[in-house]
């Protein structure tokens, strides 16, 4: 359903911008609007989940602001600069979306389980995805730019990237993400004490 709402916005019209392929070479390639956003969907689709699921805590809210951050790139794609990775671009708009739905629904991410929830939710996943699920109730504890920096790390994006998404030199990123890490480290003991 989610799909077919995002290629009902597609309509095609030519645009030239820069594409990225894992971050190893830049090209410009002269494609298609709808053929550019499919592109950058499939490229960029569980990143942005990611985030979005850090910022929530909630499977079908995650996908609504992934959707959500989707359109905003379809509808501002022609407007986009290539004065960074267009990867850096769609976190900012991620970021952003996310961070206005928790001031819309003025709720803490993650916090809002009930004991009855967390006791469902345990019963019906596996121990792994139990260790990740309360790893994300820690990351929803932190700072919102801790949560940012920690989200990125965990998607993998080169530490360059991520300092410029930040507005941080990678030298305080280095210092701030090991900071961050041993922050989440004392989070999920307690967590996994009680």
């Amino acid at each position: 359903m989610r799909q077919h709402k995002l290629d009902g916005l597609i309509k095609a019209k030519c645009v030239t911008i820069r594409h990225y392929r894992s971050h190893k070479k830049t090209k410009l390639i002269n494609l298609s609007k709808e053929a550019q956003f499919k592109e950058i969907f499939q490229a960029n689709s569980k990143k942005i989940y990611h985030l979005c699921y850090g910022y929530t805590g909630d499977d079908e809210a995650a996908n609504d602001l992934m959707q959500e951050t989707f359109m905003k790139v379809w509808q501002n794609l022609d407007k986009f600069r290539n004065q960074a990775l267009i990867s850096t671009w769609i976190y900012r708009i991620a970021v952003n979306t996310c961070l206005s739905y928790l001031r819309v629904e003025k709720r803490q991410a993650k916090e809002e389980l009930t004991e009855t929830i967390i006791e469902t939710k345990g019963e019906e996943i596996s121990e792994k995805n139990e260790q990740v699920s309360t790893l994300y109730k820690c990351i929803a504890q932190l700072e919102e730019n801790e949560r940012i920096i920690i989200t990125m790390v965990l998607d993998e994006l080169p530490y360059v990237e991520i300092a410029e998404i930040s507005g941080i030199s990678e030298g305080n990123l280095r210092v701030k993400i090991h900071r961050i890490k041993q922050k989440l480290t004392e989070l999920y003991n307690k967590h996994e004490r009680f």
